[in-house]
């Protein structure tokens, strides 16, 4: 859809294919960053760090596709004592963000595939993490590790957080232009502006210094996509590991505590069109409620403990949260108690296509703060 229709849909959450196969632009090896240097070659001698991953990944085919990845969100942690690490770069449009020791992360886009020597600021231990900020819709995208050269050694992966939270959505969770200083974008500045770190489930979580993983893809729908647009739900979606259909998740281990959801707006910020299965407004809410209790209930199989947030803009003249209000008195109904339904009102929407800014981010992340502080058994306590 071209950026004029999508400024005259104001609620549009959508990434269509087009969207995220962008024009090249100048990559990070023509654009130096202090920090972070290309390097030519491979290391062969050296050696892997042990990884603490966040997100959900699939196994490569080789030394640069180590973990495939395709929903967004996506984080790599690990430790080493020495001067420097080397982070290996597999094929596919990113931007990513670079932290050791909890510094100000240094922007690297669209790297070429290859191995990248990043300087740490002593020879002491450090810690890095390496953020995958922007969507991956078009295709997966791939990362070899993070390796140990000559005078470093490679340290224990960082323990696991006690607290972990999971993130369902679309393009609000995504963080879908987030950091755009305006609401008129390119398709390319979409991608650039776009930072899942610096939106809902970055600031939500690090209030917790939580684990997350962040299921959500930008235009998708519970039983409706964006427009009518003809593509995976989020629900049929999210068994698998990447949006093949093909790659099942392996969420062996992970038990968050809060699973937070946000979907609905692409279900109803445009008017149904001829063709669609839905005749009426209402066959699309009844449809849309019955999905959404199914799939929360699916969860809970999952999740036996954890607390449910379902929240919800106030867009769509109200249809959104109404609907969402529905589907949380269906479940306390059919004895659901760990849930809270959370409306947010009073966003700008300065964001890419009057999407959130990281300002509303920061709005909706406290309210679901505080509908998760109100209770005092999220965490075990």
């Amino acid at each position: 859809m071209p950026p004029l229709l999508l400024r005259a849909a104001l609620p549009a959450l959508m990434t269509l294919p087009a969207l995220i196969a962008l024009p090249a632009v100048a990559s990070a090896q023509e654009r130096p960053v202090a920090g972070v240097q290309r390097l030519s070659g491979d290391a062969t001698d050296a050696r892997p760090l042990p990884l603490q991953v966040g997100g959900r990944v699939a196994p490569g085919t080789d030394a640069s596709t180590r973990y495939r990845r395709q929903w967004p969100g996506t984080y790599f942690e690990a430790a080493f004592r020495g001067p420097a690490v080397d982070m290996v770069v597999g094929p596919g449009d990113v931007s990513l963000r670079i932290a050791i020791d909890g510094a100000a992360p240094i922007a690297l886009v669209r790297p070429a595939p290859g191995r990248y020597r990043l300087t740490a600021p002593s020879a002491g231990r450090h810690r890095v993490r390496i953020d995958v900020v922007s969507e991956s819709q078009a295709g997966p995208t791939a990362f070899g590790g993070l390796f140990a050269p000559a005078g470093t050694t490679p340290l224990p992966a960082p323990a696991n957080r006690p607290r972990s939270i999971e993130f369902i959505g679309d393009s609000h969770t995504v963080g879908y232009g987030n950091t755009s200083t305006t609401r008129d974008c390119t398709e390319a500045q979409v991608w650039e502006t776009t930072n899942t770190a610096q939106g809902i489930a970055g600031q939500l979580s690090r209030r917790y210094d939580a684990a997350y993983r962040v299921n959500a893809i930008s235009g998708r729908g519970i039983v409706r996509n964006y427009g009518g647009m003809a593509a995976t739900t989020i629900p049929d979606a999210y068994p698998y590991a990447l949006f093949d259909g093909q790659t099942p998740a392996n969420d062996v281990g992970w038990q968050p505590q809060v699973i937070v959801i946000a979907l609905g707006t692409n279900d109803f910020s445009t008017p149904l069109k001829p063709g669609e299965r839905w005749k009426t407004r209402d066959a699309l809410h009844a449809d849309y409620e019955a999905r959404y209790v199914r799939f929360v209930q699916d969860l809970r199989r999952r999740s036996p403990d954890a607390f449910f947030v379902l929240w919800a803009t106030d867009l769509a003249d109200g249809e959104i949260v109404r609907e969402v209000a529905k589907v949380g008195a269906t479940l306390r109904a059919a004895g659901e108690k760990r849930l809270a339904v959370v409306p947010v009102t009073g966003l700008a929407f300065a964001g890419c296509h009057f999407h959130p800014s990281v300002a509303d981010d920061a709005k909706i992340a406290a309210a679901i703060g505080q509908a998760i502080d109100g209770r005092k058994d999220v965490w075990g306590r």
